[in-house]
């Protein structure tokens, strides 16, 4: 079993500053979650310091129970806050924001997976904002291609869907009803459903995964039209979850992100510390989105 103990290149500040505060006191006042929090992301301080924050709908209970993740489970039987979508924007309205990531749990306990309550919120958002990119974080509606193109219709700039590890573990890191090919079947149609989608992934490292694995998955999601790619390392939430296997080294990532800039990956976030939603504006504002074109395969 690996140390509990850290090394040094993931050592992280806690929680501080005006715009932290700002945010938190905010999203407190109008009941809204954020994935930030729920999954105790290690880059909170950056992110929220610099205004960007990944806001998490339909509450924070999951109807699945991956072994990789913090926010908690359970079956919300239907539960729903149909005001949150006028919420969300009216949030986003009082920040000086440029992009917003929008994810949420699983819920398998609704007809559509939460399908028309992400484009409901989507809708209400470019309403208010217009000029506000918009990246959903989408879970994979048990394969049901319609629920996505519902999510894609209402206008999002990014579809992001995590593949989260490579195929031999899939049933040992997620929950049974997720799994490696239904994962690669909604990006593959998100981007068909748009020429001016941009699709996104990511996998975890340090779950036991080999190098040769991590390549396989990365040309897998560039065979499927995939465009932007994170790299991030597996963070045990608590003594309940996954144990880590290895802390990957910094220059790992760096080898990584230049493979998948070889393979013709749009942008590869690669680094101990990156998450799926980490930096969003920086990373695909200023590299991606308003720059070039999505990539296509090939």
């Amino acid at each position: 079993m690996l140390a509990e103990r850290k090394p040094e290149w993931l050592r992280v500040r806690p929680p501080a500053g005006e715009n932290y505060v700002h945010l938190k006191t905010l999203f407190r006042s109008l009941d809204l979650h954020t994935v930030c929090e729920e999954a105790h992301c290690p880059n909170v301080w950056e992110c929220w310091g610099g205004g960007t924050a990944t806001i998490m709908l339909m509450g924070d209970t999951c109807t699945r129970g991956c072994r990789f993740c913090a926010v908690k489970s359970g079956n919300p039987h239907g539960a729903l806050d149909l005001s949150e979508p006028q919420k969300v924007a009216m949030a986003l309205a009082e920040l000086d924001l440029s992009y917003v990531v929008l994810t949420s749990v699983d819920r398998d306990d609704l007809p559509d997976g939460g399908a028309g309550h992400f484009a409901k919120t989507v809708r209400e958002i470019k309403a208010r904002c217009p000029k506000l990119l918009i990246e959903t974080l989408i879970p994979d509606f048990q394969g049901d291609v319609e629920a996505v193109r519902t999510v894609v219709d209402a206008g999002v700039d990014v579809l992001d869907h995590n593949v989260e590890t490579v195929e031999r573990l899939q049933a040992t890191v997620r929950d049974r009803r997720a799994n490696y090919a239904q994962s690669l079947k909604v990006l593959r149609a998100a981007k068909g459903m748009r020429d001016d989608l941009f699709t996104k992934s990511s996998i975890m490292l340090g779950l036991g995964e080999t190098r040769e694995e991590v390549i396989a998955t990365m040309r897998d999601l560039r065979a499927n039209d995939v465009d932007i790619l994170t790299l991030g390392q597996y963070l045990r939430p608590s003594s309940w979850h996954l144990t880590v296997q290895e802390y990957v080294p910094p220059e790992t990532f760096d080898e990584l992100r230049k493979a998948g800039e070889s393979m013709g990956f749009a942008y590869v976030a690669s680094g101990p510390l990156v998450r799926s939603s980490y930096r969003a504006g920086e990373f695909f504002l200023e590299k991606v989105i308003r720059t070039r074109k999505p990539a296509r395969a090939g």
